[in-house]
């Protein structure tokens, strides 16, 4: 069914990236996974590549994955948007809203029991558009029977390499681990 759905969000035209992108980058790594990472949008080199998460953001959410000994094939990674928004500016409301549709066909799909919104579009897609990543991170929601443990999203450290958002993030990871090892005890 995901391989059906993926093959359905590489021929859509439904908005005007469409007409820019390289590659749809529908997602992509377990299916059967307890996790789903949830970004923005694809930025270049995962339009070029048309994976998710392979720019140097990729690296980063890779080095954290390393913290609680979990590797890219364990997880699903994708994004709100399929497609790169040209020269990697925001995602317009209309442009979520058409492609919303999709993320939520993944989740019901993949089923996981955790999803980590990484940053505020993510956040506000997924959960509350009155929440922001700053505020938000770190706290477990619960909606539709899913855990929701928003982090910010891995470029936020390349705008701003503070040891706080460094930390921050590692914790976030950290946390996510513990959420993990309650659900093998189940």
């Amino acid at each position: 069914m995901l391989d059906e759905l993926h093959q359905e969000i590489r021929q859509c035209q439904r908005c005007e990236l469409y007409r820019s992108r390289t590659n749809v980058v529908p997602g992509e790594g377990n299916k059967k996974t307890k996790v789903f990472f949830v970004g923005e949008a694809p930025g270049e080199q995962e339009d070029i590549q048309g994976r998710p998460f392979v720019g140097q953001a990729g690296k980063l959410l890779t080095q954290l994955l390393n913290i609680i000994l979990l590797s890219r094939s364990d997880v699903f990674i994708g994004n709100v948007l399929k497609c790169r928004p040209p020269l990697n500016r925001d995602p317009l409301p209309s442009e979520i809203e058409t492609c919303k549709d999709y993320l939520i066909a993944q989740i019901a799909i993949i089923k996981p029991k955790i999803i980590c919104p990484l940053g505020n579009f993510a956040l506000k897609t997924l959960l509350r558009k009155d929440l922001s990543i700053s505020k938000a991170h770190g706290k477990i929601f619960r909606k539709n029977e899913i855990l929701y443990l928003p982090m910010y999203h891995p470029a936020a450290l390349l705008h701003q390499s503070s040891a706080s958002l460094k930390q921050a993030m590692r914790e976030d990871m950290r946390k996510l681990g513990r959420i993990l090892e309650q659900f093998d005890k189940k």
